[in-house]
């Protein structure tokens, strides 16, 4: 009897031990590593070995819930069956030379909270539909070539905390509803084509820690909403066509550490702040 049970721990013990992904997760896996030339990876994978002792990846009671690749030599396209890693929380793939469109399979992957692609090649729209990623708290798809506008359903991301769409090719205007991202601490699309006023709901952002819009086409009046903003630390506007009463709106903003502006602006505003002081003298 005793012998038994020994052999029956034994078993359990190796059970687990041995306990590996489902084979969708690790087909979805396969495919990400075949089609981005996985083996010329700085960090490859013995794909004869248990998923769990491959590069980057966190395996947790058999589901792979963590993608980290960043700096991998990675090169290629991404599959459309990485939705396939349905249980994915993270997926870092930053810095490296992926291209193409990403998968419209993506948004599938509902249980993804960290969305990291910056740094890479890829190019076309970013998906109409990442509105659906709702468990999403960073988002960050910073330099690389995708087009188009900001999609509209990005406001439906109301768990995002960073949102950093900076040095794209994006185009159109920066969209009124994300007001609706009250957890948003980053808000960064600089470097980009994008135009028209700064829309008058972004002091709904209370939240907000860091707003970067530098380096676009935006115009207008820096609207006094701006003010609402009381937990900004970096506020960056520069080489746009803004106007407004500068100094004033940074007297308002209390824990402002970083505040830059066109050259130009700055010498506008100083010459109406100078205007106004010689009409009251």
């Amino acid at each position: 009897m005793k012998t038994l049970k020994i052999t029956l721990v034994f078993c359990l013990i190796s059970m687990y031990a041995f306990a590996e992904v489902s084979k969708d997760q690790k087909a979805a896996l396969v495919d990400l590593y075949n089609s981005t030339n996985g083996d010329s990876w700085s960090h490859s994978w013995d794909l004869d070995q248990p998923v769990s002792k491959w590069y980057g990846l966190t395996v947790e009671n058999d589901k792979v819930v963590a993608i980290n690749l960043s700096f991998n030599g990675l090169q290629g396209t991404l599959p459309e069956s990485i939705s396939k890693l349905s249980h994915l929380k993270i997926l870092n793939l930053s810095f490296n030379k992926l291209s193409g469109a990403l998968p419209s399979s993506l948004v599938r992957m509902i249980n993804l909270e960290e969305l990291k692609l910056f740094s890479n090649l890829f190019s076309g729209r970013i998906p109409a539909d990442i509105g659906q990623l709702t468990n999403l708290k960073s988002l960050e798809l910073f330099n690389n070539d995708f087009t188009g506008e900001i999609p509209e359903s990005i406001a439906r991301l109301t768990n995002l905390e960073t949102l950093i769409l900076s040095s794209n090719q994006l185009r159109g205007t920066l969209p009124a509803n994300l007001s609706g991202l009250k957890s948003l601490k980053v808000l960064s699309v600089f470097d980009n084509q994008l135009l028209g006023n700064i829309p008058s709901s972004i002091g709904g952002l209370v939240n907000l820690e860091e707003l970067v819009l530098s380096n676009n086409a935006f115009y207008g009046d820096i609207p006094n909403e701006l003010a609402q903003l009381t937990n900004l630390k970096t506020l960056l506007l520069g080489q746009n066509q803004f106007k407004g009463n500068f100094a004033a709106l940074k007297d308002k903003l209390p824990n402002i550490v970083d505040f830059d502006l066109d050259e130009v602006n700055r010498n506008g505003a100083l010459a109406t702040l100078d205007a106004e002081e010689d009409e009251e003298n």
